[in-house]
């Protein structure tokens, strides 16, 4: 896949938003500063950013708890995000959802939420209203490898066959089911293998490979745009953190670790092949990263003293009004 150097830009750019900001929020975590638990993102940043790439915000999708870079590839805007791990009243979703309910359904990112393997009925569900209403959009199910075992995922996919919905299924497999290692959880073995079992093209792909994700993710598209039905994908990148801010990791060994941020860093993989493909330099990558934490430090900033919700927000928001 060759691209052209504003689309690298925009590729490298929307990840190093994502790696930044979950890093500037661990930080802030850290700190005392954000309620409830956050779920880092880091080391699988190239799947949300290529499966996103060429979705519009007609697109939908759907999250996992680990959300951030869905949000961030979608297109949601980096200060109203952090606004919303601030639990501010003028966040995404009012300061209602934090860090693992995080949405925006002008951008046709659906929620992110803690149910395991919630993510697939959701998408589907919006899959079968596109298609009902003839429209040529598609939605797509961000699932984990330990959801990969819900029997809702199951259904979900059996069903977006049947009824040929215009649904795809993206498996990021980070190694982890919480603290189970998917060598042990995943029966099969093969992720991949057991969603095309179900009758739909299949892929399995190098998660931190941004250009494979791309490419992948771009015949999936033109397959379900094009009425034939859903498609599965399974990214496979480990994750660098915990499966939650404060996981001793237990299960796995700091040496792990260390040889994942220094060989399997998707940021590092793709400013490689750009500047090798591209007329890009280390100099630009240098100045795009000062750009970015410039504008995350900003906004974590402002949300950090923003006001809070009033107790009279409690009531609103609770039930949806329809003409």
């Amino acid at each position: 896949m060759n691209l052209d150097e504003p689309t690298l830009r925009h590729a490298y750019e929307t990840m190093r938003l994502m790696r930044v900001f979950d890093e500037t929020g661990r930080r802030e975590f850290l700190a005392g500063k954000l309620p409830g638990f956050i779920h880092m993102y880091c080391g699988e940043e190239a799947i949300a950013a290529g499966i996103c790439a060429e979705l519009t915000d007609a697109d939908y999708i759907a999250s996992t708890h680990r959300g951030h870079g869905h949000c961030i590839a979608k297109g949601c805007t980096i200060e109203d995000m952090a606004l919303e791990i601030f639990c501010r009243r003028d966040g995404l979703c009012r300061g209602k959802g934090g860090s693992m309910h995080i949405a925006d359904l002008k951008k046709g990112m659906l929620g992110a939420n803690a149910i395991v393997g919630g993510s697939a009925p959701l998408a589907v569900g919006a899959a079968l209203k596109i298609k009902t209403r003839g429209e040529s959009n598609v939605s797509v199910a961000f699932i984990g490898d330990g959801a990969s075992n819900q029997g809702t995922v199951f259904e979900a996919m059996n069903l977006a066959v049947v009824l040929k919905l215009p649904a795809i299924f993206a498996y990021e497999n980070n190694g982890y089911a919480e603290m189970t290692g998917v060598d042990y959880h995943c029966g099969s073995g093969d992720i991949a293998a057991r969603a095309g079992a179900f009758g739909m093209p299949s892929h399995k792909v190098d998660g931190t490979d941004y250009f494979a994700v791309r490419e992948a993710m771009a015949a999936a598209l033109a397959h379900a745009r094009g009425g034939k039905g859903p498609v599965s994908i399974e990214c496979v990148a480990p994750r660098w953190y915990g499966h939650f801010e404060g996981d001793p990791q237990g299960y796995r060994t700091k040496e792990e670790i260390a040889d994942l941020q220094e060989t399997r860093d998707p940021l590092a993989l793709f400013r490689e092949r750009a500047m090798a493909t591209s007329s890009l330099t280390e100099a630009d990558f240098t100045a795009m990263d000062a750009a970015i934490t410039e504008r995350i430090e900003a906004a974590m900033a402002a949300a950090d003293k923003a006001p809070l919700p009033e107790p009279d927000d409690l009531y609103t928001d609770v039930y949806e009004v329809y003409d």
